[in-house]
């Protein structure tokens, strides 16, 4: 498409209070070359800048929280959890940016890192949002920061895990797309994947008829998955590791029997609740649906195969 695509037909500003809302009345060639009248309202309040500030060391981030109207009065309590952010005013995005992130979080900025550009609402918003990263550590910070008062604003700064972020982006609490679009990128091509507790779930008394030759086979299989979940940076479990042992120890004599039906798979299910992700092998396996069922209401990763883990740098036998 070109601008010859587009006729202007008639501009009307409808509000210029704060910012300038005007009224286009056009024609948009179609694809198959004909002219269409169309109108839009269309809201100018300049082009933005928005930051996030990590600490890699730490795996930290600096966001901060206030109240947004147009967010309260759409089913929202409207107070958002956002990266620091601010319109251009005239400035460079890089100089401003700095400028809004040491008033809002206090932490004084030094070089900032341009990841992209993007329109957050082209429906009816002209704002151009330029995004941008830093790293900040404990002794660049200079005040509490939290705004300018004589601009209405009222911040609240939070130093967050990144896990515990992301994690909120998938609860809800962090519902701001800036936001949201900053964290994954961090989370996608800066931060160094951590080590992951990882579950190895396999069958253990599918298809066995309880022989314990069997039984063993099926557990040697799940240590060796287990030996590649070590060599390639994650530390492995297996729900058998401490499952067979208690059992015993409460008193189970041989595997099915009503001691190791009661407590064997709480034993494993207790054991997920520390795990960060499962790695599903073998074949058919209630036990093993049970627990990836499980997995998947924690909002754990679920994986079924080694290669699937995060690289950590290390090289995989």
């Amino acid at each position: 498409m070109s601008e010859a695509s587009i006729r202007i037909t008639g501009e009307q500003t409808l509000s210029d209070n704060w910012y300038v809302l005007k009224k286009y009345s056009f024609e948009l060639r179609r694809r198959d070359g004909s002219w269409q009248a169309q109108t839009r309202e269309v809201y100018d309040r300049g082009n933005g800048a928005t930051i996030l500030l990590y600490n890699l060391e730490r795996r930290t981030v600096l966001l901060t929280r206030q109240f947004r109207m147009p967010a309260y009065v759409n089913d929202h309590d409207g107070y958002l959890i956002e990266t620091a952010a601010g319109l251009l005013d005239n400035a460079s995005p890089e100089v401003r940016i700095r400028q809004e992130a040491e008033e809002e979080t206090g932490y004084r900025v030094g070089e900032v890192q341009k990841v992209f550009d993007a329109f957050m609402s082209p429906g009816s918003v002209t704002e151009r949002v330029h995004f941008f990263i830093a790293r900040y550590q404990a002794e660049d910070r200079i005040d509490d920061g939290g705004g300018l008062e004589h601009e209405g604003e009222d911040i609240e700064v939070l130093e967050l895990d990144i896990d515990q972020a992301l994690g909120m982006i998938h609860s809800g609490e962090i519902a701001d797309g800036k936001t949201i679009m900053l964290l994954q990128y961090l989370q996608l091509h800066v931060l160094k994947p951590r080590s992951l507790m990882v579950l190895v779930a396999g069958p253990y008394r599918s298809g066995t008829g309880d022989d314990p030759a069997l039984l063993a086979r099926n557990v040697e299989a799940m240590e060796q998955c287990a030996a590649q979940v070590l060599a390639a940076g994650h530390f492995p479990l297996l729900g058998e590791w401490v499952a067979l042992p208690m059992t015993r120890l409460a008193g189970s004599t041989a595997v099915g029997d009503e001691i190791y039906q009661a407590r064997f798979h709480a034993y494993a299910e207790r054991l997920l609740q520390r795990c960060d992700a499962v790695l599903r092998i073998g074949g058919p396996s209630t036990g093993c649906d049970a627990m990836l069922e499980q997995a998947r209401r924690q909002g754990l990763a679920i994986y079924h195969g080694v290669e699937q883990l995060p690289v950590l740098g290390v090289e995989r036998n």
